[in-house]
């Protein structure tokens, strides 16, 4: 087995692929110290000043002199990015892969020209103060009805819908609304107060290109029991839906959200490049992706903005960097404040190592488009998604876009999953044999030997299974789905 990796040719870094002790070879190195697993040596000499390079990118610079053999992380290196900067078009060739699709893929076709996989029956509530209420409306159903002829009956909490004003609560409206048309939902009942400030029948007149006959609403305030209201209605519902059926559909009725969370050191080298594979491949067959976390691309944004497909894409790559980099200048924050405390530990430094190892889940394609917050993918192709690298608040954000699936790469772990089928690729064998119940695919097995082309395949041919309905995600089968929704300003 390799002790380390060495990325790039032009690189001064290399990188443990497991925990290394004193003694043990590194490269060409006999290491003097213990190097944490994801962690850098240095392979050369460096220089106080002198650049970091990983990925064959710079990645900060060496704020002490560093030896041959020396561990490379915080205490002698640091970001080397500072504020909002000018960008250059310097477009890439386009070589667009057309490839024709061995696989069979089923879903359930909606009458408004969408495709969902999964069938699935929601409670929507548009303010958080009925959360609780809607939960006891979902366990009522549970009980007295036998869901076998669907895929389940689901509500997914928020605090929202009240004591908001302007762009919040627009937001939340833009949200809820691509929630209830989202095609993964056979039938929707949207659940209401009466008195908050997303008003029912305002929300229900805004609804763009759904279908009526899927979708029921009441206010609670104004009806005498609204659990026999809640049960009369979902009823109505489930005898529609339990007819629907499976049938063929293409990759360009899908659309693939791109997330990763709690990254280390391994995230760059096995499960954000698998995605990239599974995104270039995607593609080919004629399908769709969207990229989103805007704040991790912050130091590799360049290499997207020179993928974009002609100048008016590279302009709406470059706002869309601009515009949430003077998000964070507008709340007094540091720009480049990231990664968080577990990514450090796990071996990423600085922002420019974080965000080299993140857009990698968006492989190699030519960027096709972008998309603003809440907005619902029409360009097919690659996009990328107004969104912050928040796990909730991006995966939601997917969910909203269009995406029936989320791809979600992970170091250190998490249980987490959004509304929509959530699939967690661990970046390191390790957090997926301790974590078999949050894990779904182990890309560690590339830091173990297996082969990239080797993985990818396997990882492709299990992706085609939970488009089937043949095979549940970890967050679908112990009821992992969670929303979140940005939030910026004042509550009342």
């Amino acid at each position: 087995m390799r002790n380390t990796i060495h990325i790039h040719p032009d690189d001064n870094v290399c990188v443990a692929l497991h925990d290394l002790h004193a003694g043990d070879a590194a490269e060409h190195l006999i290491l003097d110290r213990d190097i944490p697993k994801g962690h850098k040596i240095a392979l050369k000499d460096i220089h106080e000043g002198e650049f970091i390079v990983k990925y064959g990118q710079v990645i900060g610079k060496a704020t002490a002199e560093i030896k041959t053999g020396e561990h490379v992380h915080s205490h002698n290196m640091r970001t080397n990015l500072d504020g909002i900067l000018d960008y250059v078009y310097n477009p890439v060739p386009q070589n667009d892969r057309h490839e024709v699709s061995p696989y069979k893929l089923t879903g359930y076709r909606r009458k408004n020209g969408t495709v969902g996989i999964r069938n699935e029956l929601w409670v929507i509530v548009t303010v958080g103060c009925i959360n609780s209420l809607a939960k006891r409306i979902v366990r009522n159903f549970r009980r007295d009805h036998d869901l076998s002829g669907i895929d389940g009956i689901y509500t997914f909490e928020h605090p929202y819908g009240c004591s908001q004003m302007g762009e919040d609560h627009n937001t939340t409206v833009t949200i809820l609304r691509d929630i209830v048309t989202h095609p993964n939902a056979g039938g929707v009942l949207i659940l209401g107060l009466g008195c908050e400030n997303n008003q029912l029948h305002t929300f229900y007149e805004g609804l763009t290109n759904y279908d009526p006959e899927r979708i029921r609403y009441f206010n609670c305030q104004e009806v005498g029991d609204e659990l026999e209201a809640a049960e009369e209605a979902l009823s109505s519902l489930y005898a529609i839906m339990r007819h629907d059926r499976r049938e063929p559909i293409d990759w360009s009725d899908l659309t693939f959200g791109l997330k990763c969370g709690g990254s280390d050191g391994l995230s760059g080298i096995t499960a954000n490049p698998l995605l990239g594979r599974f995104s270039d491949k995607v593609l080919s067959y004629g399908g769709n992706i969207i990229l989103t976390e805007v704040p991790e691309m912050f130091g590799a944004e360049q290499l997207l903005m020179n993928r974009a497909r002609n100048e008016k894409v590279f302009e709406g790559i470059v706002k869309l960097i601009d515009d949430y980099k003077q998000y964070f200048i507008d709340n007094h924050q540091v720009v480049y404040e990231n990664p968080s405390p577990g990514n450090k530990a796990g071996g990423i430094t600085t922002l420019e190592d974080k965000s080299c190892g993140c857009i990698q889940k968006g492989g190699t394609a030519i960027i096709d488009g972008t998309l603003g917050y809440g907005e619902k993918r029409t360009v097919p192709g690659l996009n990328l998604l107004y969104g912050p690298g928040n796990d909730l608040v991006s995966t939601t954000v997917l969910g909203s876009a269009g995406c029936q699936m989320v791809l979600f790469t992970t170091g250190r772990g998490t249980p987490f999953g959004g509304f929509v089928p959530t699939v967690k690729v661990s970046t390191n064998s390790d957090i997926y044999n301790r974590k078999p119940h949050w894990i779904d695919f182990n890309a560690g097995m590339i830091a173990d030997g297996a082969s990239m082309d080797d993985t990818a395949q396997l990882f492709l041919e299990q992706i085609v299974r939970y488009v089937n309905g043949e095979q549940k995600t970890n967050n679908e089968t112990y009821e992992y789905k969670e929303i979140a929704i940005f939030k910026r300003g004042v509550t009342l």
